[in-house]
């Protein structure tokens, strides 16, 4: 097999893992507060990755920075959405990643999204409110929160597009799941009265997620992204929330209703309008980094 196959394969086993992962901290945060379970969990997947991977030199840990900004962005919205909505939600609403990573690019490289990104976007937004929108034409804050997690997630691949070529995949991955980690526990210390300190309940699935889908799976994802780029990378990864609704629905007996279903299917149909129809952005977001080098 080529490194492009197995990258193919390695992408497909982090969407599983990071979708089965809703069920699993969506248990576990009635015994943790949201800020310190991503704190304590990540800060698990740092320790392996600073183990094996040291950083060395300005650069890796700047990068690593930045883009740890965006991941810890991402994580922070995310678990405290999931704590305040279903998983099933969570997952599908954290999917939509996919579809914003195309406008964000075209941001970048400061053109007009494709027509088929803007209609595949269109899509995602009404099946959003189809799913998420009650009878009173709200939106519950859980999904408010989750959606801002689909953004900053977006914006964590485009940053990656950038950066990660730059450096070595183990220490650039080590520098962001520290930076997450030290901005998470810093943040539940002040949010939560003080550094909650796990429970024996809740250390199983912090080892779970820390060690194999915070360090081991972001890795790989880093590892592929570098391969095959981020256009093929989100066509992947957008399996996830397929994962997630599944393993609610048989884990949690999480059940979606007609809107609901009607408004999963046209997020995920506008996913993969903006996937097969929109053109790739890697190499506009190449080209793009080579214009602001030169200013």
């Amino acid at each position: 097999m080529t490194r492009r196959s197995y990258a193919y394969l390695a992408l497909m086993l982090v969407a599983a893992m990071f979708g089965v992962t809703f069920v699993f901290v969506k248990s576990a945060l009635d015994v943790i507060p949201p800020l310190a379970f991503v704190g304590w969990r990540f800060f698990i997947g740092a320790v392996v990755l600073f183990v094996v991977g040291r950083p060395w030199g300005r650069a890796v840990w700047r990068d690593g920075t930045i883009a740890g900004i965006a991941l810890f962005i991402g994580y922070a919205t995310q678990t405290i959405g999931l704590e305040l909505t279903s998983a099933t939600n969570s997952g599908l609403i954290t999917g939509l990643y996919v579809v914003f990573t195309p406008l964000i690019a075209a941001i970048a490289r400061r053109t007009s999204p494709a027509i088929a990104t803007i209609a595949g976007a269109s899509m995602s937004i009404v099946g959003l409110g189809a799913l998420t929108v009650t009878d009173t034409f709200t939106l519950e804050s859980g999904d408010v929160w989750t959606l801002a997690c689909a953004v900053a997630f977006a914006f964590h691949i485009v940053i990656l597009a950038y950066l990660a070529p730059r450096h070595e995949v183990l220490p650039f991955t080590a520098v962001q799941l520290g930076f997450v980690a030290a901005a998470a526990l810093a943040l539940s210390a002040i949010v939560d009265g003080g550094l909650p300190i796990p429970s024996a309940e809740a250390w199983p699935t912090l080892i779970i997620t820390g060690l194999l889908v915070t360090a081991g799976a972001f890795l790989m994802q880093v590892w592929s992204q570098q391969i095959i780029g981020p256009s093929r990378t989100a066509i992947i990864l957008a399996v996830e929330p397929l994962f997630a609704v599944i393993t609610a629905g048989l884990v949690l007996g999480e059940r979606l209703d007609v809107r609901g279903w009607i408004g999963a299917g046209l997020m995920i149909a506008g996913t993969y309008v903006v996937l097969v129809f929109a053109p790739p952005e890697d190499a506009d977001i190449r080209t793009a980094e080579a214009l602001s080098e030169a200013h």
